[in-house]
């Protein structure tokens, strides 16, 4: 097992401003592609909460709904709302599982397959218009950058259990 890497000195408490900060940062571009993606799913019918359980479900990422909660990172009470929500607009329907009727799978119906195969494509196309000016090499440090953020964070987390 790797030895965690010692925290980073770039913030000081003396002078410190929210508005440099990393995570404020990252939270204003998350917002900006949030607030992107729901334009573009408007004509859809869909919210930036929405778009998440549905793409899960079409790409086979989840049936349940406590898989749904797990991948789109939401606790099982919310995500069984949105999914009141998206069954109410006619895109998915619970499924009581043959195999097991103490489980039920969530199921994508004919229109809300139709309108998963849609995401993908705003999606790329919001992020893209953010990456505006970005070179290739950038994003890949870029990502890079967030995915050692992430494991940093886990890190964390675990050695907190």
């Amino acid at each position: 097992m790797s030895a965690r890497p010692k925290p980073a000195n770039f913030y000081r408490a003396k002078g410190y401003g929210a508005e440099d900060s990393v995570g404020y940062l990252m939270r204003r571009v998350v917002s900006g592609i949030a607030h992107g993606v729901d334009k573009k799913l408007e004509s859809v019918g869909l919210t930036n909460a929405q778009w998440a359980p549905l793409l899960k479900l079409h790409l086979g990422h989840a049936a349940t709904v406590a898989e749904l909660a797990r991948a789109c990172l939401v606790d099982a009470g919310a995500m069984t709302r949105m999914l009141d929500r998206l069954e109410a607009k006619g895109l998915v329907r619970r499924v009581r599982s043959t195999a097991d009727r103490r489980v039920v799978n969530i199921e994508l119906t004919a229109e809300g397959a139709r309108a998963a195969k849609q995401i993908p494509a705003v999606l790329c196309e919001v992020q893209n218009a953010h990456l505006a000016g970005i070179s290739r090499d950038e994003w890949l440090a870029l990502k890079s950058t967030l995915q050692r953020m992430l494991d940093n964070a886990h890190a964390l987390q675990d050695a907190a259990h």
